[in-house]
């Protein structure tokens, strides 16, 4: 079987002319060769030097055909988007003439336009992965016509998150993020795990005020003294245009609060191994952050918003919610943290490596092969 993937996953070429791209994206497609015999994603190839969380393809069954790089929230960006809609378009179809199957993964400026097209002039199978918060209230003018659009389809459509008034073509779908073996490790790393002070703990993502930075810096930095000798450090792993501000309200926090920038996937994990909880209280639109996934498996306890179907997965018998999502809020979970004792955390731990179970790419792909394209039409 060849499967066609069309996402705005950003792409690069190293100085030897390798193909690189975004870790989560490309992990997923490496596995999914286990199910599809070629596999073509056509995607954007980005200028400039990659990431360290960029990763290539392990294998020759995978074809990467570069789309231009589109996007943006500025109106020369969306006329860049409307003036490529063609080409992208006929590169698009030339790949699907020959395929088995079609993905397109959505919301992204290019959906506006192929879901349409897709929809009304491609009769390869497909199905469509809208990876954002599927139930999000006042989403932008693009999200909110794509979602519309998928809502109104034949094909199947994979969401984060199980919802009232679901469609019936609307299969709630975990975002796979690691391996039969990586979950298993979870278990041991968690058994040799002591939930005593003083706690590390870690953010991994976008380094941005919605995803909540701001609020983790001032609620760590409001704590009183006696507290602040409990914690032994923050982690940040990411990056993003606000990092001098933040590493700037750091340096005030009187904690010690690291910036690590990108990592590449294996050195976070180690991060989540040694670190005790990991936070995200974000007001951002998330589906379901697969950080979160990853962590819990190796016992980082979350301690995030109940945004999107965040809440559907972490819970107070698992993590700590902090709603309202406040920096005052996020103070009192930090706060209850340190005067819970350790059984307590460490069963909150092995409770959330359950949930990880169902984050594996093993579940991923057996649920393709008998819940998604059996309902291809």
């Amino acid at each position: 079987m060849k499967l066609v993937i069309i996402s705005h996953t950003e792409h690069y070429q190293t100085p030897d002319g390798s193909i690189v791209g975004w870790g989560p994206t490309i992990n997923e497609l490496n596995q999914l060769t286990k199910v599809f015999d070629q596999i073509t994603h056509v995607a954007m190839l980005q200028k400039g030097k990659a990431p360290l969380s960029a990763l290539p393809y392990t294998s020759n069954k995978i074809k990467f055909v570069s789309l231009p790089p589109l996007g943006g929230k500025n109106i020369g960006s969306k006329l860049k988007l409307l003036i490529n809609a063609p080409k992208v378009i006929s590169i698009v179809n030339k790949e699907i003439k020959n395929a088995d199957f079609f993905q397109l993964r959505t919301p992204t400026g290019i959906g506006v336009f192929l879901i349409p097209y897709l929809t009304f002039f491609v009769k390869t199978k497909g199905w469509y992965k809208y990876a954002g918060n599927w139930n999000q209230q006042n989403p932008p003018l693009g999200y909110r016509l794509q979602r519309w659009m998928l809502k109104k389809q034949n094909r199947p459509v994979t969401i984060n998150g199980t919802w009232k008034n679901q469609p019936k073509h609307c299969i709630t779908f975990e975002n796979p993020c690691l391996t039969n073996a990586e979950y298993k490790l979870g278990e041991a790393v968690i058994k040799n795990k002591n939930y005593t002070a003083p706690f590390s703990f870690c953010f991994v993502g976008r380094l941005e005020k919605p995803k909540g930075v701001e609020r983790i810096i001032k609620a760590f930095s409001g704590l009183p003294e006696n507290i602040k000798k409990q914690i032994a450090q923050i982690d940040f792993v990411g990056n993003g245009e606000e990092i001098n501000y933040f590493k700037e309200l750091a340096n005030k926090s009187g904690l010690n609060m690291n910036f690590m920038g990108f990592q590449p996937r294996h050195k976070v994990f180690e991060l989540y191994k040694k670190s005790y909880f990991f936070l995200l209280p974000t007001t951002a639109s998330e589906g379901f952050p697969k950080v979160i996934a990853e962590a819990m498996n190796f016992g980082c306890i979350p301690v995030v918003s109940n945004v999107s179907s965040i809440g559907q997965y972490v819970t107070d018998e698992n993590g700590f919610i902090c709603n309202p999502v406040t920096e005052e809020k996020l103070q009192d979970s930090i706060l209850k943290i340190i005067k819970l004792p350790e059984s307590e955390l460490k069963e909150k731990a092995e409770k959330g490596r359950s949930v990880s179970k169902s984050f594996t790419f093993e579940n991923y792909n057996r649920r393709i092969i008998h819940e998604v394209l059996p309902k291809i039409k």
